[in-house]
């Protein structure tokens, strides 16, 4: 069987930064294992499956090592490939998803923009220990959002010191951390880190920033905000609380077309 793949580097404007994904059209879906075993090989952070529903587009996640409930780059990178290769006509994709309904907009610049659901973080009192272990930090607070705990820390540089043990942050009993930060240049700064789901640092995780936004929306006073993921290819965000939705806003580069043979 030959499949077409495309890998589209998301949340920049140029290659060789942002997060890479692979996304992969099917006419129907293969078997779980062939497609944990498709993204295991493409050995990026996630791959994604399409699959045409009438003008919408199913839509599912793969980790090297696990699928996934929700992921922002690939979807950014699976839309990107629907408007510049598949001659897509509209300006507004719907895909559908274990996470709901999913929408991308292309806007006249180019940038897209993702309306995902909206994650409110809670403060736990009694996190696990490993989260700030695996940090290597005292006393910061913790909170809980529905796939990760999150992080705060006083100033960006805070952040970008953090060197993380990470067969201790895998201990944790989530999806992934999420480190966030007021930013320098930007409203707040982050670093997320998933061991747990084969991805030690994820270069950009959109749907981390469903959980930060309405978080940082709160602390800051203002809905619109600027971020930067400060990976080592780093990423560039927009984004804004729309009631229970955020809004989170980058363009996305094609890297390669090609095809695969399984």
């Amino acid at each position: 069987m030959k499949i077409n793949i495309y890998q589209v580097d998301a949340f920049t404007n140029k290659l060789f930064a942002g997060n890479p994904a692979a996304v992969c059209p099917l006419n129907e879906w293969l078997p779980d294992e062939l497609m944990q075993g498709i993204a295991m090989e493409n050995n990026l952070s996630d791959t994604a499956f399409l699959v045409k529903e009438s003008k919408d587009y199913q839509i599912r996640w793969f980790t090297p090592t696990t699928e996934v409930a929700l992921c922002g780059h690939a979807t950014l990178a699976a839309a990107s490939v629907i408007f510049n290769h598949w001659g897509y006509s509209g300006n507004e994709i719907n895909f559908l998803s274990r996470s709901g309904l999913l929408k991308v907009i292309k806007e006249i610049t180019g940038k897209l923009t993702l309306d995902f659901p909206a994650d409110h973080p809670q403060v736990t009192d009694d996190p696990p220990s490993c989260i700030l272990e695996g940090l290597l930090l005292t006393g910061a607070p913790v909170y809980k959002g529905i796939y990760d705990y999150m992080v705060v820390l006083e100033i960006q540089q805070q952040v970008e010191a953090i060197q993380p043990d990470f067969k201790t942050l895998a201990l944790a009993d989530a999806r992934g951390i999420v480190v966030t930060a007021p930013g320098d240049e930007t409203d707040f700064v982050s670093r997320c880190f998933f061991p747990r789901s084969g991805i030690d640092e994820d270069p950009v995780t959109g749907s981390a920033h469903t959980m930060m936004t309405p978080f940082w929306t709160e602390k800051l006073g203002k809905k619109q905000l600027t971020a930067i993921q400060l990976s080592k290819r780093k990423g560039w965000l927009d984004c804004e609380l729309s009631n229970d939705r955020v809004l989170i806003s980058g363009y996305a580069v094609t890297y390669l077309k090609g095809e695969i043979e399984v």
